[in-house]
């Protein structure tokens, strides 16, 4: 089975422009997860998928494989699926280019079920919720699933609402995806067609435009602390566990 990573990077942001060149520690953010996802050894070729010039160069530039993309893909999904149009693979892991300490053994993670499993198309990851602000707070996507852990729904809201007991545990998306290139086929043409899904446009989650079309995603729980970079506060979060991560000598910081 072959198998690529691809990260999609664009320059415009609206809380943070220019995100995916933000300097961590000497090198541009989108180094430090490509350098990531290519300890993962199942990944036959991983790539970053921008369509922006100044990425595009400064990937070429550090050696790290890119690949330039329409500008008008409407969701960092759609930019996957044109990847999978020109580079055939058997499956597609997208990986979030904003989660630097995201550890290879997370992205690992939302690969097995593809070998236990040959008929699934779509896997994602989710994470129990250990700060009581992330369940309520509506830029965190809390995943409900079926006792087999496939995705029932994903909501912005604290749910589900624990109206018997507070013994119940809470579980966010990790943004890790598993894809079978006919899953992203769907996806993308049904974006063309339709636009987005009902509940996906109500929401704003894309993994929805799936679940709403009777695709079983499989969710894999994981415990993952990585720290998603949406502000310029959170690279200043990010930069400090870098530096006490490469402290001490085992690790050395990359040179400017």
């Amino acid at each position: 089975m072959k198998i690529i990573g691809v990260i999609p990077a664009r320059y415009q942001s609206s809380r943070f422009p220019g995100k995916p060149l933000a300097d961590i520690c000497g090198k541009p953010m989108i180094w430090w997860v490509y350098q990531q996802c290519k300890k993962v050894d199942d990944f036959d070729a991983v790539y970053v998928a921008t369509d922006d010039e100044q990425i595009f160069n400064k990937c070429k530039e550090l050696g790290v494989a890119v690949i330039m993309t329409s500008d008008k893909h409407p969701t960092g999904t759609d930019r996957i699926g044109e990847v999978a149009r020109k580079v055939p693979a058997d499956l597609i892991v997208n990986i979030q280019g904003d989660e630097p300490l995201l550890e290879p053994e997370t992205i690992k993670a939302a690969i097995k079920p593809f070998y236990d499993n040959p008929q699934l198309e779509v896997s994602n990851l989710m994470t129990k919720i250990k700060d009581p602000v992330d369940a309520v707070n509506n830029t965190v996507p809390k995943v409900i699933t079926n006792k087999d852990g496939i995705g029932i729904y994903l909501t912005r809201s604290a749910a589900p609402y624990p109206k018997g007991s507070i013994d119940f545990a809470y579980y966010k998306q990790v943004c890790v995806y598993g894809f079978k290139p006919e899953a992203l086929q769907f996806y993308c043409d049904y974006g063309m067609k339709y636009g987005k899904a009902k509940i996906e446009s109500i929401e704003d989650i894309e993994i929805l435009r799936f679940i709403e079309n009777g695709y079983k995603v499989q969710y894999i729980e994981v415990d993952s602390e990585t720290v998603a970079v949406d502000t310029p506060k959170d690279l200043e979060k990010v930069c400090k566990i870098m530096r006490k991560m490469y402290a001490g000598g085992e690790r050395v910081l990359p040179v400017r």
